[in-house]
Order: C-alpha cells, then structure tokens, then sequence
C-alpha cells in the first residue's frame, strides 16, 4: 500500500493529484505543520529535512516531489503521465520539472520566508527580499506563459496531460496573493489553470485538502 505524507496545500498536492489520476490505492497520512509534526523524530526518520512530503510505496521510502512524481509515473507507465525514457519529450520533461523545482520554487520560498535568508530581526531586509521574490516570480510566471502560448497545446509540454500539469498548477496557485501580477492574470496561464482544475482528479485533491477559494 502507498502512503502519502502530507499537509494540505503544500508541495504534496501534485503527488497527491497524481494518486488520484493513477486511480490507485493509497493511504493519506497528514503531517500537521500548525504541531511542527514535519520536525518530530518520527518524520525526520522519513525525511531528514523536515520537508514535506515523503511517499511510502512498499520497502520504498522517497521524498523530493519532483522524484516522488517521476517515481509514480514510471511505476505505471500505462497511464502515460510521462514521456518514454530517451525521447526528446522526456528530455523536455526534465528541462521544465527541474527548472520548476530548481528556479521557480526556491524564489516563491523567498517570497514566503524571506527572514530564512536574511537576519530574522532585520525586518525591512526580510521586505526587501520578499518584494524581489515576487518580481523575479513575475518574471518566470513568463515564461511558463510563453510556453503555453508557442506549442498552442492544452498541457504545459503538448496535447498530452502529465507530471508537469499538476506540478505548474500547484506553483501558480501559491501565487494567488501576489499584489502584483499572480499567474492567473496571464494570458495563456489564466486557461490552462482553470483546465488543470477541472481535471476530476485536481478536483478531488483540492477538495479533499479542503483549499479555501480562490484556489489559485
């Protein structure tokens, strides 16, 4: 039986949209953050970052989204929510879920808990720093928009729904309360959002997870 640990609206709901679109048979296990559960010893057993989530498959104990979402689509390969290893489309697929987790994440962290990179008790650090995350946010939510709009298909890589959707969903929603420019106000990512949610199983998880309107 697989095991999801995870906490509503957090890095866990692509994993948990894909569980979802995989159909299989899985347990929820909630790690409560308000309790600072993800810092106990029993999870740091788990995940020794503290970090959420972790995916329990069998003697398999994985964290890292991006490897939890590559993990389940090679382990059901039928479903299709990933290119065939040694294609240019699975190459195309690497490019954009490391550039997601290695680019776009690490600046919505900024935005987030800009007191992690600056002295905790320098206050107007901390909004210098979240004000430049969310510029530099803007900036890429860009170039998610201009790749939308040069393949003219429904998904993030094409005409074919995959790991990326969920992925892109999930970090454009954290955008919701951005002052600025949040990705729903894209030309191209404005559609797409709203067609990623309407997938049954996107559907699901948010109201599972119970995530309060707007939910992105």
């Amino acid at each position: 039986m697989i095991t999801l640990h995870y906490y509503p609206g957090n890095a866990s709901f692509t994993p948990h949209v894909l569980l979802h679109e995989l159909g299989v048979p899985f347990e929820r296990a909630l790690v409560d953050r308000t309790q600072a559960a993800h810092k106990a010893p029993a999870y740091l057993k788990l995940n020794p970052n503290g970090q959420i989530p972790v995916l329990v498959d069998g003697d398999l104990v994985l964290y890292e989204t991006a490897a939890i979402c590559l993990h389940l689509a090679d382990r059901h390969p039928q479903a299709g929510l990933a290119p065939a290893v040694g294609t240019a489309e699975r190459a195309q697929l690497y490019k954009w879920l490391i550039w997601m987790t290695n680019t776009l994440q690490p600046r919505l962290m900024h935005f987030f808990y800009p007191e992690r990179v600056v002295d905790p008790t320098d206050i107007a650090a901390a909004a210098q720093v979240k004000a430049r995350a969310e510029a530099d946010v803007v900036a890429l939510l860009g170039q998610l928009d201009a790749q939308l709009g040069s393949h003219g298909g429904p998904w993030l890589l094409g005409e074919r729904f995959g790991i990326a959707d969920p992925f892109a969903f999930m970090l454009c929603r954290w955008t919701r309360g951005f002052k600025s420019k949040p990705a729903r106000n894209f030309v191209h990512l404005a559609p797409y959002l709203a067609r990623v949610l309407a997938r049954p199983a996107v559907a699901r998880t948010v109201s599972v997870e119970q995530l309060a309107a707007p939910v992105y």
